[in-house]
């Protein structure tokens, strides 16, 4: 239940952890603002941060620097997901993503002394090392359904053996059957619950839950409260004991009141240095390279004015400082309809590379610079294929107490199969 607590308690906790506010709220998920209202009793904080803060004392015990979860990177893209789980002390052992591209701006992005794998359907699941947390941002495929009966009949196996076989879920399964990690974390598009008439997410909840006997909880979040783009996307915890884990008491901004298209945009005044090839000269202006031409633009118009005359929505999306933008895709590179800049006496303009990294939340303010080694194209399509950071590093630490409990519970079971005679099963 997320019950709220005194300002004192939370004032105590805020005292033993002596943080400053800023890398307070950063572990919380929340904004200085929201503390200080905490810490005057303008609004009561809520009990799943104090429970959070309790256990971020619990683990200060550990030596400085010492990561206190480890967690492997599956279909990691540019790394989204190991940034929000790195940010509230995960510690990434193995990494996995096919596209070599993608590879490149990982690895200028991240230590990756391990390493990164590629096809991960080709890796056998003895070569991925012990993990406390499987993180997974998989592709949705199409799922087979066939009846149980029919396999048996067949003399061919069922669950998800049989169900999930042939798609990237099922690599995700079978490494998490093989290593039992004490958690889990899967994101997707938010119509994976209505994939095949929602047979895909039965399959899902099937394979987790019965067939691997973990506890699951999921919910569809809008990354807008914490960037200016509507981008929904589906997170799909699992705990390998009950922790009475639920995403109900996850809160997150408002998106109302979430930031506009002016946090990303490149000011163009000189408060911020050119970088080549994005912007150039001493006002730091963005290279005309991002104007659409003459034809692409009496192109779009067009075509957006064909559907409005059939009364479709279809068309391109303008957007200035105090808008908000529709959701960046990774078809962006092809015409960047969905997202275009107004300019004063000019055509509208494509987001920079660099406007897509704050965009998705890789680049903040206070944070080092995400470094984009690649063409254009191949950026435009990683940022679109990407997660945004805060929402993950929001998710995570939401995650957190519960990933210890599941943690010790685990290490509790191994301890148990220690002592138990040969011959013998734990459950």
């Amino acid at each position: 239940m997320n019950q709220a607590v005194t300002i004192n308690e939370f004032k105590a906790l805020a005292e033993r952890l002596g943080m400053p506010r800023h890398q307070l709220a950063e572990k919380l998920g929340k904004s200085e603002r929201t503390l200080r209202r905490w810490e005057t009793g303008e609004s009561p904080a809520p009990r799943v941060a104090v429970d959070l803060m309790r256990r971020m004392l619990q683990d200060s015990t550990l030596p400085p620097g010492e990561p206190s979860f480890t967690f492997i990177d599956l279909f990691a893209g540019i790394g989204g997901l190991r940034a929000g789980f790195e940010a509230v002390g995960g510690n990434c052992v193995f990494t996995s993503e096919w596209n070599e591209r993608s590879r490149q701006t990982y690895l200028a992005n991240f230590d990756c002394d391990h390493g990164i794998e590629g096809d991960i359907t080709k890796v056998p699941v003895e070569a991925i090392p012990e993990h406390d947390v499987l993180l997974a941002g998989f592709p949705c495929q199409p799922f087979s359904i066939a009846g149980v009966s029919k396999k048996n009949s067949l003399g061919r196996s069922h669950g998800f053996l049989c169900e999930a076989q042939g798609t990237l879920f099922f690599d995700v399964a079978r490494i998490i059957d093989a290593h039992r990690p004490a958690a889990f974390l899967l994101e997707n598009v938010k119509n994976l619950v209505n994939h095949d008439k929602g047979n895909t997410f039965r399959v899902i909840r099937k394979t987790l839950e019965e067939d691997l006997g973990y506890r699951i909880d999921w919910r569809v979040i809008n990354g807008r409260s914490f960037v200016p783009q509507g981008r929904e996307r589906i997170f799909i915890a699992g705990f390998r004991k009950d922790t009475g884990f639920s995403f109900d008491g996850l809160e997150l901004p408002d998106i109302e009141t979430g930031p506009r298209m002016s946090a990303v945009l490149h000011p163009e005044d000189g408060s911020e240095e050119a970088e080549h090839p994005y912007t150039t000269g001493a006002r730091a202006r963005v290279s005309d390279k991002y104007t659409l031409s003459p034809k692409l633009w009496s192109y779009l118009q067009g075509y957006a004015e064909k559907h409005r005359s059939k009364g479709n929505g279809f068309g391109f999306g303008l957007v200035g400082p105090d808008d908000v933008a529709r959701t960046l895709s990774a078809r962006y590179y092809k015409d960047g309809s969905e997202i275009l800049v107004r300019q004063k006496r000019k055509r509208p303009r494509r987001l920079t590379p660099r406007e897509c990294a704050r965009l998705m939340g890789f680049d903040r303010p206070g944070r080092p610079r995400f470094e984009i080694p690649v063409s254009d194209t191949q950026a435009y399509m990683q940022f679109g294929n990407a997660v945004i950071v805060p929402v993950v590093e929001s998710v995570a630490a939401y995650m957190l107490p519960h990933i210890h409990d599941a943690m010790r519970a685990n290490l509790g079971q191994r301890e148990l199969a220690l002592e138990v005679p040969q011959g013998l099963s734990v459950g």
